[in-house]
């Protein structure tokens, strides 16, 4: 490991702060954030654009060339490292080495395939120096979908829920808006315009109709909506698959005979994908791998009902818990998720505090899988 001196670390925490600012809309992209120096000063900064555009490496170039400022033997500070191909855009490595910069710090590697320690050894061969792994779990934070996506194929997945402090999520007859405050809600479409698909289950479309989008959050793009409909029972009326891109997975292909209702599904623009497990279910983690293959959906965020909170778990497709607790007990009611009576006490999945944080009366609690 380098020996990163305290002007590295304050440049690199400097990069991963400006990486926040992809979040939302480099997406399927990872959020990258960029720092130049010269001379112990900063003459250029960058983060990555929506997909098509710049990359964080060449923002920040560009900002430093837009103040008149010379690259030759400057030193670059990356969260994640620069790529050596051409997909939608050059290869960030050759805009560095055609700008003569002297030396590249990077947080982590890219686990993309395309790239994977290529863009390091080119920088190399030109003789830049390279130093990697500064604030790398930090970056790999920053991008854990991204990261899951390239290395498995699959997504990262957030299950959102809110309950009372007694785990209530919603009342026996099934009222449930609302527990938490205004303050948590609006905390939650946060968390949902970083996801690339946001998921539910036909429970909690028929009960509250929810529209299933971002709001109050500038994105440039509104993720995609899923829903999970082992029988294709949605109401063609459901708000969801409105005004904007939806689609359905289902299970049962003797009900897939509903020739009226696809032809409306089809005019809405709504996609409807078979995938039915053993058991006439939904497929479920069939389903991430699909969003993760075709959709490239590097975040899933989750806001279901307790049934398919519990499926979702008991079947290891979540990553992530993100719970709101409410000041108030409800006593009766749904809990958290279905996830059945266990036998012992090794049956329980155990996992590890990230944060906590008052979020207006509400108390938040991340957790993620523990390995």
């Amino acid at each position: 490991m380098p020996n990163f001196s305290v002007e590295d670390q304050a440049m690199m925490l400097a990069a991963l702060q400006l990486a926040l600012n992809a979040k939302g809309i480099a997406d399927p992209n990872p959020s990258v954030g960029c720092i130049i120096t010269k001379d112990h000063e900063i003459i250029g900064r960058g983060f990555t654009q929506e997909p098509g555009h710049h990359h964080a490496e060449i923002m920040a170039l560009q900002d430093a060339q837009r103040q008149g400022q010379g690259l030759e033997g400057a030193t670059v500070y990356v969260t994640l490292e620069p790529c050596c191909h051409f997909g939608k855009t050059p290869p960030c490595t050759q805009a560095l080495i055609a700008a003569k910069v002297a030396k590249v710090v990077i947080a982590a590697i890219d686990p993309n395939p395309l790239v994977a320690g290529k863009g390091v050894a080119e920088l190399r061969h030109h003789g830049i120096l390279v130093d990697t792994g500064l604030f790398e779990l930090e970056a790999m934070m920053q991008n854990l979908g991204f990261m899951k996506r390239m290395k498995e194929g699959l997504p990262w997945v957030r299950l959102k829920m809110a309950a009372s402090i007694d785990g209530i999520t919603a009342l026996p007859n099934g009222q449930s808006q609302w527990i938490t405050s205004q303050e948590a809600r609006a905390d939650g479409h946060v968390w949902r315009a970083q996801a690339s698909a946001l998921l539910t289950g036909i429970g909690t479309v028929a009960a509250d109709n929810p529209q299933m989008n971002v709001r109050g959050t500038l994105i440039n793009n509104q993720p995609l909506r899923a829903i999970i409909d082992s029988h294709l029972d949605i109401a063609l009326d459901a708000k969801i698959l409105h005004n904007g891109r939806s689609m359905i997975f289902c299970a049962s292909p003797e009900k897939i005979t509903l020739d009226t209702k696809f032809k409306v599904l089809k005019d809405l623009n709504v996609q409807v994908v078979q995938m039915p497990n053993e058991f006439g279910k939904v497929d479920l983690p069939g389903v991430m791998r699909y969003l993760a293959q075709e959709h490239s959906a590097n975040e899933v965020h989750v806001e279901a009902g307790y049934k398919l909170n519990g499926s979702l778990l008991r079947e290891n497709c979540i990553d992530e818990l993100l719970l709101y607790f409410s000041p108030m007990l409800l006593g009766q009611g749904a809990g958290l998720a279905n996830l059945g009576p266990l036998e012992s006490l090794p049956e329980i999945k155990s996992w590890k505090f990230l944060d906590q944080q008052l979020i207006g009366t509400d108390l938040r609690l991340r957790l993620m899988k523990a390995i």
